[in-house]
């Protein structure tokens, strides 16, 4: 896999759309599980994890990495279902307040039971909350492209 250093990695954000995964986790009693964005962009917001695919890494291997980083457990790709690919824009990135950021985004849904995951605190997110997806579009705090998510989640 390969690392950019930071003027690199800004060149990137600047120049290009950056593809990721999203983790659409539900658990066994019909939550979603969001973290409390603690950088940018969505800084502040509940967003459900995931996260960027590397460089010469596959969807097989960035799904298991994500996973394990995420939620503190590996789950597979086969064990998810794909809702769809989705665009998110950002007037920030990492970076700060320039450049703006483009995502393509590849949500998949997965079902857990809530007591085998490892939710770590840390980079990403500096606390969780579940919420029944039925409630999630009315939720201010959780971020549009997050919530977006449900009008697939709930035809499921």
């Amino acid at each position: 896999m390969a690392f950019l250093n930071n003027q690199a990695f800004t060149e990137v954000i600047d120049r290009t759309p950056l593809v990721s995964i999203d983790l659409v986790v539900e658990n066994e009693k019909g939550e979603i599980l969001f973290g409390l964005r603690t950088n940018r962009p969505a800084q502040g917001y509940w967003f459900v994890p995931g996260g960027r695919i590397l460089k010469d890494e596959t969807l097989n291997e960035a799904f298991l990495r994500l996973t394990s980083n995420e939620l503190g457990v590996e789950i597979s790709r086969s064990d998810a279902c794909l809702l769809d690919i989705y665009e998110h824009f950002y007037d920030d990135s990492v970076m700060g307040a320039a450049p703006s950021t483009h995502y393509v985004v590849a949500g998949y849904h997965l079902k857990v039971e809530q007591n085998s995951l490892a939710l770590p605190i840390g980079d990403q997110h500096n606390e969780y909350k579940w919420c029944a997806k039925e409630l999630v579009k009315s939720d201010a705090t959780v971020h549009k492209h997050s919530s977006d998510y449900m009008d697939a989640v709930l035809k499921i």
